[in-house]
């Protein structure tokens, strides 16, 4: 049986990669695209790209009209605006895979420290299970709600994780450093993000402040069974997309270069998505995929790790309809294994 999906904030990258995603998945029938502009044009005018491929046009958000017509909604839409009709549509029955960051965190308050609003939907906060299936299969499947993971935290716990939780690693004094293509920062434009300003050019941004950090270090202490802190670094570079990551973290013992590596393997050997290797990765090895590719290098007493993933794909669209296959009891890898996005 197909099941109909409707996309909220239809407009974005995000949006745009996950349509391009279904549109070849078996299973998948786009049948609703909403925006929350005035203007509602098809879809094709907003991305050219898929002219010939979805008749659809744009649609403002109406709940008794969706309820109606959707089994599954994908939210696109930025944080606060997505938990607003998020909730309406979880209480009415339909099965949400939520893109932005409003279920992701367990606590309310370091929520509204980090994203400075009041969180629409405080009752689901912490009952929400995290959408990293590599970590949360088993919570994901049968959900009504899942909180699509952030990318750059998909990049940092996939390598710490399971050295957290094999001991081989302190839980503190860690400290990661990223690297992220423009189309993260999405497509309203930002000064920092116009053309003339980030080509050619390479830049840290909120040190310190990032959003993802408390994110990163839930996800960590769960895996640690203990308090973890990391120092998280964002810089964008002058690519459209990909993430590369690189985590220093002190020994918490003598482990080899290889126990490391053993270790990555070991977790991951089951896992369709995520791939230890023993060269260094690139963003270029991943683009347009939904792997993660990482691997680790013993330096001077620290482990290092590195991992790189594509932003739009493994870190949101992609994750979210390996989501979307575990809540409909289909393989995880339906629609995501046959190479490039199209």
């Amino acid at each position: 049986m197909v099941t109909r999906v409707g996309i909220l904030g239809a407009r974005g990258y995000a949006a745009l990669e996950l349509i391009k995603i279904l549109l070849r998945h078996p299973d998948a029938e786009i049948v609703a695209l909403t925006s929350r502009q005035v203007e509602q044009p098809h879809v094709t005018e907003v991305h050219p790209e898929l002219v010939g491929r979805l008749d659809l046009g744009l649609e403002l958000f109406d709940l008794e009209s969706l309820v109606g017509r959707v089994d599954v909604v994908f939210s696109c839409l930025p944080h606060a605006a997505s938990a607003e009709v998020v909730c309406q549509l979880v209480d009415a029955g339909v099965i949400v895979i939520d893109l932005s960051a409003d279920y992701r965190l367990d606590d309310l308050d370091v929520y509204q420290k980090w994203y400075e609003v009041e969180h629409p939907d405080p009752a689901r906060v912490g009952h929400v299970p995290y959408g990293l299936p590599e970590l949360y299969r088993e919570q994901i499947v049968g959900a009504p709600l899942v909180a699509n993971p952030g990318c750059y935290p998909t990049s940092a716990v996939l390598p710490l994780a399971p050295l957290l939780s094999a001991g081989l690693i302190s839980t503190s004094d860690i400290v990661v450093d990223s690297k992220s293509g423009v189309s993260g920062a999405g497509r309203t434009p930002r000064m920092g993000t116009l053309y003339p300003e980030c080509n050619e050019s390479i830049s840290a941004y909120a040190v310190g402040a990032h959003r993802h950090t408390p994110e990163i270090n839930q996800l960590l202490s769960a895996a640690a069974g203990s308090r973890v802190e990391v120092i998280f670094t964002p810089h964008l570079v002058p690519m459209n997309r990909g993430i590369l990551t690189t985590i220093y973290a002190p020994l918490a013992g003598d482990a080899s270069q290889e126990e490391l590596l053993e270790a990555l393997q070991a977790a991951y050997r089951e896992e369709p998505f995520v791939q230890v290797v023993s060269e260094l990765p690139a963003t270029s090895h991943v683009s347009g995929t939904n792997y993660c590719h990482l691997t680790a290098r013993r330096v001077a007493g620290r482990a290092v790790l590195v991992s790189c993933l594509d932003n739009l794909v493994k870190g949101a669209s992609g994750a979210a309809v390996q989501n979307f296959n575990l809540l409909m009891g289909l393989h995880e890898t339906t629609a995501l294994v046959d190479g490039a996005v199209a």
